[in-house]
């Protein structure tokens, strides 16, 4: 039983010039009568871009959360009753919670026409300033900036969490103790264009599904797949098709640890993309597979077509019931009045993006080593789902194991059951609030 305030409120962006840029709004839980100054406080957004924090206030922090699966492990259906229930893994016990939604999602719009300066916050470092200075905003409104701070950043929060907490320290004059990525990307190279790592680093997850389709599956029942993937696999994949043996080996490997029809993996080069995976692994039943989370199956609405023209069965339903839940919430419950539409994923902000001009596709990396180097007492936590294809937990693996030694225990990763969204599930939901305790109640 907690007795706790909730405020929905915004704070105003504006440029050098003191002119308007964008109103950020956020959701602010507070404990009741709790000394301010020592009670954490943690500033939690989604990604996309274009994802507005909804999934992880009412799916793994908040007060009240919204049941994303069905009774026998679905993603829970658009047209199911949004009913708010009591969280029982919510963070409020332990730390103060604020919601954040960057320009453009939740109810966050921008207060200006300038197309010059909505551009700049549509990038990548214009967006991760622009949170950084909402989050100063923030604590400055409501007196925390004495208080024990915190970041968590789900999906693309991997890229602009890191730049995040470096922007907080270096230009904002705010530090934060922690920083807990959640599903994160943390380097786009390694997924796009004509890296071949990719195959790689998303081997284990393609295996972890197989495997879950017969039965329980453990991160520790993966490291012989890993093992493969960072060595034999690498070597062969290297080859390339020219290489007839290299590629005879590979493809047939790959085809069992993955229980797909040699011929397919051998028509493949061994090379199987998730897209391709999602279609090929059920396809005699009409079925295909989630990309946030593979071991949820939906129909395939043209099992005829030559392309791959199906929504994803593991995110696509929780959209109508988690917007209608947060709308709910926040305007009725907690009394902001609006008619706008809370914008829980805005596929034009993710299209209109900017990535940047350089020739190197955005990482976090940089900031990341950058800000555990200048403050020792910064803790990084990172977790992911084993049947995450969108952002595959043996990427972030590989990356964390090229960061230099900062200290026994300041990096951790955590692999859990479940997809990109694995805090859907009791169990992932649990840990995931173990992790975030064990970081926030640190001495």
């Amino acid at each position: 039983s907690l007795a706790f305030v909730a405020t929905v409120g915004a704070v105003r962006l504006m440029d050098e010039a003191r002119e308007p840029q964008a109103d950020i709004v956020y959701t602010y839980y507070r404990l009741e009568n709790a000394d301010a100054a020592r009670r954490p406080i943690a500033f939690l957004f989604n990604g996309g871009p274009g994802s507005a924090s909804a999934w992880l206030q009412l799916g793994a922090a908040g007060p009240w959360r919204v049941a994303m699966l069905g009774p026998n492990g679905e993603a829970a259906s658009p047209s199911a009753t949004p009913e708010l229930l009591p969280n029982a893994e919510t963070w409020l016990d332990f730390a103060d919670l604020v919601f954040v939604d960057p320009v453009g999602t939740g109810f966050s719009r921008f207060a200006t026409r300038d197309e010059k300066a909505r551009k700049s916050l549509h990038s990548v470092e214009g967006d991760a300033g622009a949170v950084a200075r909402a989050i100063r905003l923030i604590l400055t409104k409501h007196e925390r900036l004495a208080s024990p701070k915190f970041v968590v950043g789900e999906s693309y929060g991997g890229v602009r969490g890191p730049k995040v907490v470096h922007n907080l320290a270096t230009r904002e004059g705010v530090g934060a103790r922690g920083l807990l990525l959640v599903s994160p990307v943390l380097d786009m190279r390694d997924f796009g264009g004509s890296s071949l790592l990719r195959h790689a680093l998303t081997l284990p997850t393609l295996a972890a599904v197989a495997r879950a389709a017969r039965g329980p599956v453990t991160r520790a029942d993966l490291a012989a797949v890993e093992s493969y993937a960072s060595g034999d696999f690498l070597v062969d994949l290297l080859r390339g098709p020219a290489d007839a043996a290299a590629t005879d080996r590979l493809s047939a490997r790959v085809a069992d640890i993955l229980g797909l029809d040699p011929v397919e993996t051998r028509r493949l080069n061994g090379r199987i993309a998730p897209v391709e995976f999602r279609r090929l692994f059920e396809r005699a039943q009409g079925r295909v597979l989630g990309r946030y989370d593979a071991s949820v199956r939906g129909y395939d609405p043209f099992p005829d077509s030559s392309f791959f023209r199906f929504p994803d069965p593991s995110s696509d339903p929780l959209i109508a019931p988690l917007t209608s839940a947060v709308t709910e919430l926040t305007t009725r419950r907690l009394g902001w009045k609006t008619e706008n539409l809370y914008r829980l994923l805005a596929p034009d902000v993710s299209r209109g993006w900017d990535w940047g001009r350089g020739v190197d596709p955005p990482e976090s990396l940089t900031q990341l080593r950058e800000a555990l180097a200048l403050d020792p007492q910064l803790t990084l936590h990172v977790a992911h789902g084993l049947f995450d294809l969108a952002t595959p937990y043996f990427a972030s693996q590989v990356l964390l194991a090229q960061l230099p030694d900062f200290g026994r225990g300041r990096v951790t990763l955590g692999v859990h059951p479940g997809g990109h969204m694995f805090y859907s599930r009791d169990e992932g939901r649990r840990a995931l609030r173990e992790a975030a305790q064990t970081m926030m109640t640190k001495p």
